[in-house]
C-alpha cells in the first residue's frame, strides 16, 4: 500500500520488483496513469469494504500474473514483464529449470538435457550455471544451489541481490 504521491519513489521500487500496489490518492489530487493489471487505486478516507475488495482484486490478479518464469522458441526467457536473451546451452538450462520453477533439478538432468551426445567436465555445468545466474538478476530471478541435490529456480525478494548463499529469498 502507498501513499500517492507523498511515497512516489517507493511506488517505482515496487513497480520495479513487480509487487502488486495499492494506491491511496488523497483527495483532490489525480491518481497516476498505469495499465498494469497489479496496480489499484483508492481515494482516501476509503470505506472498509472497499479497501478489502480491491486488495483481493488484486491478490487474485498477482496470482495469475507473472508467477511463472517462460522460455518462448526465440530463447527469450521473460519473467514479470522482462526479458533476457539466452544463448544455447544457458537456453537449454534454463528450461530445464523453468519446467520445475521452485523445484530442484539435479547437476545430471541438466548435464543430459545441455550435452545428450556427450559428457562435458563438472566445470562446464559450472561456468554455464555462473553465466546464467548474472544473465537474470535483472529479471528478479535467481539460481539457488541445493547441495548433494542440484540446482533451484526461484524468484528473489530483492532484485539487486547476491545470486550466492547472501541472496534474499522469498519465505
Amino acid at each position: 500500500m502507498v501513499r500517492w504521491p507523498d511515497e512516489e519513489d517507493r511506488l517505482l521500487q515496487l513497480r520495479e520488483t513487480g509487487a502488486p500496489r495499492l494506491l491511496f490518492v488523497e483527495a483532490g489530487r489525480e491518481p497516476p496513469l498505469s495499465d498494469d493489471c497489479l496496480e489499484d487505486w483508492v481515494r482516501v478516507p476509503v470505506d472498509e469494504r472497499e479497501l478489502r475488495a480491491r486488495v483481493n482484486a488484486l491478490t487474485a490478479r498477482a496470482e495469475h500474473h507473472g508467477l511463472h518464469p517462460e522460455i518462448d522458441d526465440d530463447g527469450l526467457l521473460r519473467f514479470r514483464g522482462r526479458w533476457v536473451d539466452l544463448p544455447p546451452i544457458e537456453r537449454t538450462v534454463a528450461t530445464a529449470l523453468v519446467e520445475r520453477f521452485g523445484a530442484v533439478v539435479g547437476r545430471d538432468t541438466l548435464t543430459r538435457r545441455a550435452w545428450p551426445e556427450q559428457r562435458p567436465t563438472r566445470n562446464a555445468l559450472d561456468v554455464h550455471m555462473s553465466r546464467l545466474r548474472r544473465r537474470i538478476v535483472p529479471l528478479g530471478l535467481g539460481v539457488r544451489t541445493v547441495r548433494a541435490r542440484g540446482y533451484l529456480l526461484q524468484a528473489v525478494a530483492d532484485r539487486g541481490a547476491d545470486q550466492g548463499d547472501g541472496a534474499r529469498w522469498p519465505t
